[in-house]
């Protein structure tokens, strides 16, 4: 694997059909040491997890790390509030998306990059039921598309 290259640990699929991604923005994570070999062993779930800006900082919310099998006493809490490292300049970015209506911050995948763990985050509206059914029309066509141009080839 080249370096830079990130390995992807856990991915959001619901972020995607939950909300329209605008932007997205990488970020370090605080982790402790039991912490980081759990993710490191792809024992992490983003499904409900959530950003929160709290007081200038960023905190991820409901991301669940499985507690380490070898980690005895010094093991930490699965759904513990996790501090995420940005610049200043980026926090101020996602206060300003979140002031306008109906945004949110939602993580959309973790990875391992140059041994560090790290997250990408995205700014998103949140969609209706009729552009979800839209997205799921729009793939199933493409899909067929797809379908009829391979069985030509033949």
């Amino acid at each position: 694997m080249a370096k830079g290259a990130g390995k992807v640990i856990a991915q959001n699929k619901k972020a995607n059909h939950d909300y329209f991604i605008e932007e997205t923005i990488e970020a370090g994570m605080v982790l402790t040491g039991t912490e980081i070999k759990a993710v490191r062993a792809s024992r992490v779930q983003l499904k409900d997890s959530y950003v929160r800006l709290r007081n200038g900082e960023a905190w991820i919310i409901n991301m669940h790390v499985s507690p380490f099998e070898q980690g005895n006493r010094f093991n930490h809490d699965p759904l513990r509030e996790r501090k995420l490292l940005l610049h200043k300049k980026q926090i101020g970015q996602l206060v300003g998306a979140v002031k306008r209506d109906g945004y949110t911050i939602v993580p959309l995948k973790m990875y391992i990059k140059d041994g560090y763990a790290k997250l990408l985050i995205g700014t998103g509206k949140g969609k209706k039921d009729y552009d979800k059914r839209n997205d799921m029309r729009q793939k199933e066509a493409k899909r067929d598309m797809e379908r009829v141009f391979k069985d030509r080839q033949r």
